[in-house]
């Protein structure tokens, strides 16, 4: 059938008949091993958690873009942005229409300057990565980490816009599903927000790390448990058995975290190298002997695929 109808208008295309195609056009580049990431929307609420709410809301509050963004929100809800990747500086997206579109967003990294200035005003009160990246932060920080002119959030001037759609209008209805897009993601993986502004939210806690010990030997702030690690990094740790640096081999040694704890490597029988306690074969971390060089708390975590 034509793409056009009597006079000249384009056919209409039904949401349910675009949602097929989007489904076929998913299933074809899977099939032909692409790496294809849909945004998939549960519901009709677009984004549930802080910084997926955060993006959003920071995007609405701007005139130039207050009007022109609902245009992309039923595309979005329906499953038109079949693939979606956020790297440093460049958001990228396919979205469905009466056409395949390539979306292409790029984003000014976060000014060295502002960087600096967020993380001395937050210094000390963010205790730990884990509740940074799940938003359970005080309300006086978040208004920080939101802020327009001092926050994480990028402004429209620090946005540039580009689809390959017919579409005159700077943002059309493929860029803002695109946009409403990253705020899903968001939702699922917050740490795509610091790579995308090229920055690193290791930094927002070190702070909390460096403090000196108390007499009692504990530092100020939230202790991170091993529930809270696990659930980040998909092991299992235990806090209780003390390993030092010696037990662990040179290369594992070095990479000693931040928080003064290290973990203990082994060879299974396996000839797999394996985290053990007592020949369990888990992971064990424990606080280091006094006097060991600090390194990084957490390991990169995946981020989106470039």
């Amino acid at each position: 059938m034509s793409r056009f109808s009597y006079g000249g208008w384009r056919r209409y295309v039904s949401v349910s008949e675009r949602r097929s195609k989007a489904e076929r056009k998913i299933a074809k580049l899977k099939k032909a091993g692409r790496d294809i990431r849909p945004v998939e929307i549960e519901g009709r609420k677009i984004t549930r958690t802080f910084w997926g709410d955060a993006w959003c809301q920071n995007l609405e509050s701007y005139s130039d873009y207050a009007n022109r963004l609902p245009r992309g929100r039923s595309y979005v809800r329906n499953g038109l942005v079949i693939d979606l990747h956020i790297e440093p500086g460049r958001v990228r997206a396919q979205v469905s229409g009466s056409h395949l579109y390539q979306v292409d967003i790029r984003i000014d990294r976060l000014d060295p300057n502002r960087w600096a200035d967020l993380k001395r005003q937050c210094a000390g009160r963010i205790d730990s990565l884990v509740e940074l990246l799940q938003g359970s932060i005080s309300e006086s920080v978040m208004e920080i980490v939101t802020s327009k002119a001092e926050g994480l959030f990028p402004s429209p001037r620090e946005i540039k816009l580009g689809c390959s759609c017919p579409d005159w209008a700077t943002m059309c209805k493929h860029v803002a599903a695109t946009l409403y897009g990253v705020g899903a993601r968001l939702d699922h993986e917050p740490e795509l927000l610091f790579a995308l502004r090229g920055v690193d939210p290791m930094e927002m806690v070190e702070g909390v790390m460096d403090q000196p010990m108390a007499a009692t030997g504990e530092h100020r702030g939230r202790e991170l448990d091993s529930g809270d690690l696990s659930s980040v990094f998909g092991i299992d740790i235990d806090m209780d058995s003390p390993v030092t640096n010696e037990e662990a081999p040179p290369a594992k040694a070095a990479k000693a975290v931040k928080s003064g704890r290290t973990v203990k490597v082994a060879k299974s029988a396996a000839g797999k190298r394996t985290g053990t306690k007592s020949g369990t074969g888990r992971k064990t971390a424990t606080k280091k002997a006094a006097g060991t060089k600090k390194a990084g708390l957490f390991p990169g975590r995946r981020g989106s695929s470039p």
